[in-house]
């Protein structure tokens, strides 16, 4: 599974590529979308801002044209779908985001998309089980070789989110940075190492 990280800033940004652990960054501020492109090889998302076709096309170019591994994000609406094709004919990569039914999902692959951006902590929110979204689209997707979208999970909460959509075989999870610093912890672990460094202390020895 691939880790894009949620948030435009760089500081984080810089802070979390060091780990080698980030494969991409999604974000909205265009302002920061350049020096992020230069911190992280892989793929950025930045978000069309408009509603109709015409001009979310032309911003799409326009972000297309800032670095190579800009993916240029659309709303999962009749327009933004039309400009996922248009901008996928272009040879453009497009993160059709804002999903929250399997239906959509297979809009968005039939438009071309690079990524689908299901929303599972806001369908939690509602009452509505996320993860249960999650694994109808990639029933789907595995079903058709020709749909070669990816399952990007979006609005996750918590940790429990990225292994339940791993475990179900989504391609990416955007996270926020708390979330992703918040996966290394364990109580055990710390116990763990606390135990091993006291018993390495009282040998008196030192590796330097």
């Amino acid at each position: 599974m691939k880790f894009f990280i949620d948030t435009a800033d760089i500081a984080e940004i810089r802070d979390l590529a060091s780990t080698g652990l980030v494969d991409g960054v999604t974000t909205k501020f265009l302002d920061v979308v350049k020096e992020i492109c230069s911190v992280i090889p892989g793929p950025v998302s930045a978000e069309v801002t408009a509603l109709d076709h015409a001009t979310m096309l032309a911003q799409g170019r326009k972000l297309a044209k800032i670095a190579s591994n800009v993916v240029v994000k659309v709303p999962l609406t009749p327009d933004g779908l039309k400009t996922c094709k248009a901008l996928r004919d272009e040879g453009t990569r497009v993160n059709v985001t804002l999903c929250f039914s399997a239906a959509q999902a297979i809009l968005a692959a039939k438009a071309g998309a690079s990524y689908i951006s299901p929303f599972i902590g806001r369908l939690d929110d509602v009452g509505n089980e996320g993860m249960t979204l999650i694994a109808d689209i990639v029933q789907i997707y595995d079903a058709y070789p020709e749909f070669e979208t990816e399952v990007l999970v979006a609005s996750i909460r918590h940790p429990m989110h990225v292994v339940d959509a791993a475990k179900l075989g989504a391609d990416v999870a955007t996270i926020p940075p708390a979330i992703l610093r918040h996966m290394y912890n364990h109580p055990l672990t710390d116990k763990g190492l606390a135990a091993f460094l006291a018993d390495w202390a009282k040998t008196g020895q030192s590796i330097l």
